[in-house]
């Protein structure tokens, strides 16, 4: 009998256990979640919540696994129960004691009277029901969890994530892009100046993959999607944005060491402003805000300075790309960066050490890269970059990117342009010259609660007019040289729960043509998504 009250103990105990920790998770878990989104940190606002979930799920398929253990125990104490009420049933008949399980000892017949023992089996018994109804029903909450797992062909897990997202928007003045500008551009004449529309195709989904350990590494894949790929041309293929291959990159991970291979973002300029309005492309692209997803490979390795400092080294290869358009919708034409027959480099090294439980971060970094314009006509791409995100307060910190460079259009500098012209393009003797540019942002965060903040943000990229007056013209160039433009944006993110999000945004572009007068577009955004 003592080994049945130790079964019943120890299936009572791991009930109870699971039942309490899918209650204490449940209340820790919004306003857990609400600290967690590093400030400053761009989409960072997204994939923070993201990887919460991500750990949510975590937790569920662990509570899965402990219950399926609890219910074969209590399968193995009902088991332990019957035999023990047949052997008490023939106490005199001279008959072996049942066997229990296959390792476990025969038991011998008791010594006791037979009227006792029946009893203490019943109210047992009784006991082992409770559980039964008790370990079921967490069991059925945990399988409500479980069921967002994704199923594979291999026997390794995958999550699937992302944000549906929905932005409402009133836009007063022109812009290159009507629900995600980028830069003012002038009202035509006899145009609305005020404009109002929404969409969806900033919308995400992603598929993380975890594979097996190579090496003692830890190997992972992730893929990342939007609907910001184009529009079809049809009617109202405003609405059907076509799918667009964000990010798509596989890992190696080891304790201090990473490899990563794949299109990723770009790792010398690793912070972008806090947005809703603006997930297609990070917020300031184009206005002191480097950026790009592209094919590359990179080694990262953390040295631990102490327990609470730590320095970090990157360094990779990537595409050359100089963001020339493609000239076919089905073939891949090279790009003068390719065609110089070598990748671009890139470097970058950080310190950071936790300032109020929130990481204080300082970098630097470089790029470089040559490109082949054809007829010997090359320019030496090159950036130099710093970045920092420091906690000012408790809940006010400040971030943001400075660079200065030339020919970096491939990076989002100068509006996407690297080089002017100074002829027609037609001609392999017109003369080119890299475009210099330097430009930055910066953002305060406020973190009103865990579940409220304000974010105000201001950045300006800046093409040096003198490499262009006097040398290229708005004709030559096909389209107006945009000497600066000018961003600054407001707004307030409100996050009731770790997977739903508001957010009200108000921005202000101001861009300023060198051979044309400045123009100015307002728009407020109103943002709703939910994450999972």
């Amino acid at each position: 009998m003592n080994s049945l009250k130790g079964f019943a103990v120890r299936a009572t105990a791991a009930a109870v256990v699971s039942l309490f920790s899918v209650c204490a998770f449940g209340q820790a878990q919004s306003p857990a979640n609400a600290n967690s989104s590093p400030p400053g940190d761009p989409a960072a606002a997204v994939h923070d919540l993201q990887d919460e979930v991500r750990q949510l799920r975590s937790l569920v398929e662990e509570m899965r696994t402990e219950n399926a253990e609890s219910r074969a125990e209590m399968k193995q104490l009902r088991q332990d129960l019957q035999s023990t009420r047949a052997l008490f049933e023939h106490p005199a008949s001279g008959e072996p004691a049942p066997i229990l399980n296959a390792t476990a000892p025969i038991q011998e017949p008791a010594a006791e009277p037979a009227a006792t023992p029946p009893a203490e089996g019943a109210a047992l018994e009784q006991r082992v029901q409770k559980l039964e109804e008790s370990t079921s029903l967490i069991g059925s909450k945990i399988d409500e969890q479980y069921q967002t797992k994704v199923e594979t062909a291999s026997k390794y897990r995958a999550r699937l994530h992302g944000i549906i997202l929905m932005n409402a928007f009133r836009n007063v003045g022109g812009a290159d892009n009507f629900d995600v500008p980028d830069y003012s551009v002038p009202v035509a004449t006899g145009a609305p100046q005020a404009t109002i529309g929404a969409t969806l195709r900033q919308s995400e989904l992603g598929l993380e993959v975890f594979g097996p350990s190579v090496a003692g590494a830890k190997t992972s894949a992730d893929v990342q999607l939007d609907f910001a790929g184009g529009l079809p041309s049809t009617g109202n293929g405003v609405n059907y944005g076509i799918v667009r291959l964000q990010t798509a990159s596989l890992r190696l991970d080891w304790q201090n060491t990473s490899v990563v291979a794949g299109q990723d973002s770009f790792f010398a300029s690793p912070l972008a402003p806090t947005s809703f309005a603006s997930l297609a492309e990070p917020a300031l692209s184009y206005a002191g805000n480097i950026w790009g997803w592209t094919p590359q490979l990179r080694v990262e390795h953390r040295f631990n300075l102490s327990d609470e400092q730590e320095i970090s080294v990157q360094a990779g290869i990537l595409d050359n790309l100089d963001w020339e358009f493609p000239t076919s919708s089905f073939n891949r034409s090279v790009q003068a960066g390719e065609a110089s027959g070598q990748p671009a480099y890139a470097l970058r090294t950080a310190w950071s050490r936790p300032v109020w439980d929130h990481p204080m971060t300082i970098g630097v970094a470089g790029y470089f890269g040559r490109q082949d314009w054809g007829s010997d006509r090359y320019v030496d791409a090159w950036a130099g970059m710093a970045d920092w995100k420091i906690p000012l307060m408790r809940r006010l910190f400040f971030s943001g990117e400075f660079y200065r460079g030339r020919g970096i259009g491939g990076l989002g500098a100068a509006t996407g342009r690297s080089i002017v012209y100074g002829g027609s393009p037609a001609y392999a003797s017109s003369p080119i010259r890299g475009l210099d540019t330097i430009g930055g942002w910066s953002q305060l965060k406020f973190q009103l609660t865990p579940k409220l903040e304000i974010n105000g943000v201001a950045g300006e990229d800046n093409s040096f007019a003198a490499d262009v007056r006097g040398f290229a013209s708005d004709a030559n160039n096909f389209v107006p040289i945009l000497g600066r433009n000018r961003v600054a944006m407001a707004n307030m993110v409100f996050r009731p729960r770790s997977d739903l999000v508001f957010s009200a945004e108000l921005r202000r572009l101001q861009s300023f043509p060198i051979y044309r007068n400045s123009s100015i577009t307002n728009q407020v955004n109103l943002s709703m998504g939910i994450l999972f």
